[in-house]
């Protein structure tokens, strides 16, 4: 039974399950309608004065159309045709035709033919109205739905750039002539957010690959920060994200991109940063970043470091439910496990 919020079904939907019979089927109802039309004109025989002899034919042939389609339609003009010419048309139980014979049923075809074309012109227009509406309630379904993920978005960045600028001010409490370099470090970090967002909500970019995103992503940041002599490589398989984890998921890589661009090479030093997508067992998926750097030192314990580049990390690791590590393996090795990301 269907819920009191559920709408109840327009005349098209509630005729849609008959006017998917297959052929024989309607076929076989056209028959058995012709049948009942005829024996009901039998009955009606001895109390009709003479000249109706299509009088329950006309209604078979307009209801089998309208409920059950073309075809059976037609079939059900033809037999109701002949059953009129062979038991009401003079001279009856004959085939025999005759002027007056003609005329009858010259009449008769000219009237299903334009009853059966109105009616199948009306089903055709209604069944482009019904898909018509389909597509209206899907484009507003999926406006909704964008909308709410744009304002949970945005909350979410408000909340990030909060948190951002509280961590900056401890920075500048810890070290008051930092002020300066901190603003710096706080109006890159939200232009690159602001980037981010260019790319994720550009229409024309819906359906662009996530390995050729983050290319992009890595050009603009090596192109911003003037690393000339750094090369950054992506490797990744046709995945596909939803936007809010490609949104975290973007920032987490600017960060440690960042990262290794401020830490890992010197300035005439050349370099490859290297980033990596790959899924895993049980729907996860694996992150790696890797510089060709001298790496972390081996005692390094990236959860008591007063960074704040690796505390913004470690937050967007933990909005992805993701676990992060880090390792030197020929340079510093970061590495998110995290659930999500399907095969495009």
């Amino acid at each position: 039974m269907p819920s009191a919020s559920t709408p109840p079904p327009r005349a098209g939907e509630r005729l849609a399950p008959l006017r998917a019979l297959p052929p024989w089927a309607g076929d076989a109802v056209a028959v058995a309608i012709t049948l009942l039309a005829t024996g009901l004109r039998l009955l009606l025989d001895p109390v009709l004065p003479p000249g109706f002899p299509f009088l329950t034919f006309f209604p078979a042939v307009v209801l089998t159309t309208f409920f059950f389609g073309l075809r059976p339609g037609i079939v059900c003009a033809v037999l109701s045709g002949l059953a009129a010419w062979y038991f009401f048309v003079k001279p009856v139980y004959s085939f025999v035709l005759n002027a007056q014979t003609a005329l009858a049923l010259t009449f008769y075809a000219f009237i299903v033919t334009v009853d059966i074309a109105l009616i199948h012109w009306m089903r055709v227009a209604g069944e482009r109205l019904a898909a018509e509406r389909a597509v209206t309630a899907d484009l507003y379904e999926q406006q909704r739905t964008m909308f709410q993920e744009l304002q949970h978005r945005v909350a979410n960045n408000m909340q990030f750039v909060a948190a951002l600028l509280a961590l900056q001010k401890r920075k500048i409490a810890d070290d008051p002539r930092a002020a300066a370099e901190a603003f710096d470090e706080a109006q890159a970090r939200l232009e690159t957010i602001a980037r981010i967002h260019r790319r994720l909500y550009d229409p024309s970019r819906i359906d662009q690959p996530v390995g050729q995103y983050l290319q992009e992503l890595c050009s603009d940041l090596l192109e911003a920060t003037g690393a000339r002599n750094i090369v950054c490589l992506v490797d990744v398989p046709p995945l596909r994200f939803d936007l809010a984890r490609l949104t975290t998921l973007s920032l987490l890589v600017v960060e440690v991109v960042t990262n290794a661009l401020k830490h890992a090479f010197t300035e005439s030093a050349r370099g490859t940063i290297t980033i990596r997508l790959e899924q895993l067992q049980g729907s996860m998926t694996a992150l790696t970043i890797t510089d060709d750097g001298p790496g972390i030192p081996a005692d390094f314990d990236p959860t008591a470091s007063r960074s704040l580049g690796f505390r913004i990390v470690q937050g967007l690791a933990a909005q992805l439910d993701g676990t992060l590590t880090y390792a030197n393996d020929g340079g510093t090795v970061v590495r998110l496990v995290f659930p999500g990301g399907r095969a495009a």
